[in-house]
């Protein structure tokens, strides 16, 4: 039985602000405790205000309003806490917040009605090693990427898989993707769909100087070293895309898959092939 929910808003988003004020009128009346994020509990109601941090360890399930994006955010905040995600796509293209406005009372219905099917997302786990010592530990849902800056030259990364070299790549850089982050910067730059549910790793090279690197599946249980060999200074690790941190030269990266996973909330009214026929516009002319 879920008795508490939270609800997480994409800020300065007008829309969205309304939608939560009428979604917690709804769930008052259903006798549903509600957690607001404080970013816009001072605009809905300010007794309902919790530290995105804290909302996830006293609920039972999170809305997430807003796009993709606004998902990543609000997963990076729920430190390891598995409780159920309902993302409902507020935005443009939405791969991770699947749930359309119309389809959010008639789900949320159904999931108070004891009706919920959930699935699980693997997620990544990225370390930044300098000079042989740690001094960062990232989680990820969507990928890791390792990129040039906009003025610097191509760049050598030196990749390993569980100890043994594969081949150095030199380029603009490299996405190292969960099958759930396949369909976001991976894609665009070229690789492959990989269904979300597989526990994989895809390594895929931005611009690569050599035309035959291709982008690369992996098993889960492998260990991801890329370590740059590049004297640039302007090279960065970004996460999620929303995370940044800048590399030195000679920094290492190291990406495994992260202990914990995410779980959502499954539409009742559409399958993951539907949902990429929709957005990729398969089938149209």
């Amino acid at each position: 039985m879920l008795n508490r929910i939270g609800i997480v808003v994409k800020p300065n988003k007008p829309d969205a602000i309304a939608l939560a004020s009428d979604l917690v009128g709804w769930l008052g009346q259903r006798n549903i405790q509600v957690f607001l994020d404080e970013a816009i509990a001072q605009t809905v109601n300010h007794s309902l205000s919790c530290p995105r941090s804290e909302i996830s360890r006293l609920v039972d399930l999170l809305i997430v309003l807003g796009g993709d994006g606004t998902l990543l955010s609000a997963v990076r905040a729920m430190e390891g806490n598995n409780i159920p995600i309902l993302g409902v796509n507020l935005g443009g293209l939405g791969f991770l917040t699947e749930i359309t406005l119309e389809e959010l009372y008639p789900v949320l219905g159904q999931i108070l009605a004891g009706k919920m099917e959930t699935k699980r997302r693997m997620k990544l786990c990225a370390t930044v090693l300098r000079r042989g010592e740690r001094v960062n530990t990232y989680p990820v849902l969507n990928d890791v990427v390792i990129t040039k800056g906009v003025l610097a030259r191509i760049i050598n990364l030196r990749n390993c898989i569980d100890g043994a070299y594969v081949t150095t790549y030199r380029g603009d850089g490299v996405i190292i993707s969960t099958p759930t982050g396949s369909t976001a910067y991976s894609l665009a730059a070229g690789g492959p769909i990989v269904y979300p549910s597989m526990d994989s790793i895809l390594i895929t090279p931005i611009c690569p100087h050599t035309l035959t690197n291709r982008p690369l599946l992996i098993s889960d249980r492998a260990t991801v070293e890329f370590t740059l060999e590049s004297e640039e200074s302007d090279v960065h690790l970004t996460l999620d895309g929303q995370v940044g941190y800048p590399l030195h030269p000679f920094d290492q990266v190291l990406v495994t898959k992260a202990k914990d996973y995410v779980v959502f909330v499954k539409s009742p009214f559409k399958d993951y092939f539907e949902i990429l026929r929709t957005k990729l516009k398969w089938g149209e002319r």
